[in-house]
């Protein structure tokens, strides 16, 4: 059980509002598309917020037998379809490996609330004996990791990580600990969400935390600029197969890249607001860094949180500059928020996989909708285009409501001969 294995990623699946896939998903961010538009689930008259980032297009029965998906939440669908395109990428099927040393983890912010959404409403309109039985295996938190191990066949360590909107990352960072010290040889891991219901809409609303910029919903998400006014709800999931060098190497699998480090503190402080100084933040960055047995010069790019609020984008440049110190003015940041808008619970697993693919193809992906910076945000933030440059250490910054830090440090895929 002991040991210090490499992890490495061979597999990457995507659900996003830009796409049903990786590739498209990745070409969307390239080309600085934004996926955010007039919300389609729901009548939003009488709502704050009109629009959200809505997967467009995608039916379950597709990938899934009819019975099978008609048991699943939607973020359990997303998340089951994700895993299947990761595995492919992978080359892992059932019966090629112990399934045994084969975990899952999923992790979720909200679970199946559309679900609990829908069948409170038969319960208030029709009574309770017509309340649905499949209603408690749907709406729960684990049941998106639940239905990835039975569509895969994973039997390893199979459960949901929820820490906000850091899920996602948190359930990469946790994977890679099992990996890492020899539990399991290959976790599936990452974030499913599918919050765009009425009573999360207007619940956010409520909060004063989403956007309300109505006139134009593509230009809403702008993470850093002066005159955002809060983030964009996004739905859609991310899973990527990591495995141990050893594994990887056994089985002659592709590696598209490696978790070199990972590292999570909290805030202490406040249920919705960050801690103003970054402090917390920023020392989750380098002990992330340290993790990774690397430094702030070596950091070619990071991905932030960048949500689009004011006060989240203002703290997270100060946590940067602490961490990378004199280096954060040279280092491109870059928010993808602004095109995906914010998965919530699936946020940090599809960013960590822009970073794996940003390696991959030496592109720092942009943040769009910036046109005029916040004076306290004065990083390169790589505004409205993306860039070409070769990228061999990566960065991706996950926060959560809750004081929740979490961030994750990729490497370039070399191993070991």
């Amino acid at each position: 059980m002991n040991g210090n294995h490499r992890v490495m990623v061979t597999g990457i699946g995507i659900i996003s509002p830009l796409g049903l896939d990786v590739e498209s998903t990745w070409d969307g961010i390239v080309n600085g598309r934004s996926g955010v538009d007039l919300i389609t689930a729901f009548d939003t008259e009488g709502f704050d917020t009109h629009f959200a980032a809505e997967v467009k297009g995608f039916d379950p029965e597709n990938y899934l037998e009819r019975k099978e998906a008609r048991r699943m939440d939607r973020f359990a669908q997303f998340a089951a379809v994700a895993a299947q395109q990761a595995c492919a990428q992978a080359g892992l099927e059932r019966g090629t490996v112990d399934p045994y040393r084969v975990g899952v983890i999923i992790g979720s912010g909200i679970g199946g609330i559309s679900t609990l959404s829908q069948q409170h409403e038969i319960l208030i309109e029709r009574g309770p004996k017509r309340v649905s039985p499949f209603l408690i295996p749907m709406m729960l938190g684990d049941m998106a990791s639940a239905q990835v191990s039975m569509v895969t066949g994973s039997m390893g360590a199979n459960y949901c990580l929820v820490s906000s909107c850091s899920s996602g990352a948190d359930a990469l960072g946790q994977a890679w600990a099992m990996i890492r010290r020899g539990q399991e040889d290959i976790v599936l891991a990452g974030g499913s969400e599918a919050p765009l219901v009425p009573v999360a809409v207007a619940g956010f609303n409520a909060l004063r935390a989403l956007s309300r910029f109505n006139e134009n919903p593509a230009g809403a998400s702008r993470p850093f600029d002066v005159n955002r006014d809060g983030f964009v709800m996004g739905e859609g999931a991310a899973v990527l197969v990591l495995e141990s060098e050893e594994s990887a190497k056994k089985r002659g699998a592709t590696i598209l890249g490696e978790i070199k480090g990972y590292a999570a503190t909290s805030d202490a402080h406040h249920l919705t607001e960050p801690l103003a100084s970054g402090e917390s933040a920023a020392r989750a960055m380098t002990k992330a860094l340290e993790e990774a047995g690397v430094t702030a010069a070596d950091v070619d790019y990071v991905n932030a949180h960048g949500t689009s609020t004011p006060l989240n984008d203002r703290h997270e440049t100060a946590a940067i500059k602490v961490a990378l110190g004199e280096d954060a003015y040279r280092v491109p940041v870059s928010s993808t928020k602004s095109m995906t808008g914010h998965l919530l619970g699936s946020g940090g697993a599809l960013e960590a996989c822009f970073c794996l693919l940003g390696m991959a193809n030496s592109i720092i992906p942009p943040t769009i909708n910036l046109n005029e910076a916040d004076p306290s945000c004065d990083l390169d933030y790589t505004p409205n285009t993306a860039r070409p440059q070769e990228l061999n250490v990566t960065v991706s910054n996950s926060f959560g409501f809750g004081g929740h830090n979490s961030v994750l440090v990729f490497g370039k895929p070399e191993m070991d001969s």
